[in-house]
């Protein structure tokens, strides 16, 4: 074969990010009970897994969970990149009259502590793809393959597998 000016093209490393670069995502959760809504968090670069169960989504809801992850992260988390919809902030109206003097709770709870706030398009969800895997892997363990009769069985099997997620297999570090 004759040669090709150029030959192969050399892989592209994904770019390196430090450690506190946390995705977010809302799935939703099925029991004997009714629908749950469960916020997912996952660090870009440790792949370490935060959940909590909540029965309804908002605005309060979702500046609640960013409170609690901040907490229960052991490490500084600087840049946030949700796609939660309408409980993003600035999602409706980004650019309208209102936006400048209005700030989202979500925002507020990132500007308080120190966290950039990324926004990814709606109905784009590979720009987010570590916490649509992590949310396929979550329903994967639990909901599709035991059956719950209350809320509470689900929060318990759920809490030991995010435990054994986290703390019983080797992470990146």
């Amino acid at each position: 074969m004759p040669e090709v000016e150029g030959g192969k093209r050399s892989k592209k490393k994904f770019k390196a990010y430090t450690i506190g670069y946390f995705h977010i995502d809302i799935a939703e959760l099925q029991t004997a009970e009714g629908k749950l809504c469960l916020y997912v968090a996952i660090d870009r670069t440790s792949k370490f897994a935060f959940v909590q169960l909540v029965k309804k989504t908002g605005r309060t809801s979702a500046a609640a969970f960013l409170e609690v992850l901040v907490a229960a992260v052991p490490y500084k988390i600087h840049t946030f990149s949700p796609t939660m919809g309408s409980s993003s902030p600035s999602r409706r109206y980004p650019d309208g009259p209102m936006a400048r003097y209005v700030t989202h709770m979500f925002d507020l709870r990132c500007q308080e502590n120190g966290i950039e706030h990324r926004l990814t398009k709606i109905k784009h969800p590979w720009t987010n793809g570590q916490v649509e895997r992590m949310n396929r892997t979550i329903k994967e363990a639990t909901v599709q393959r035991y059956y719950y009769d209350r809320h509470d069985q689900l929060e318990a099997h759920l809490a030991n597998f995010i435990n054994a997620y986290n703390y019983g297999r080797r992470l990146k570090s």
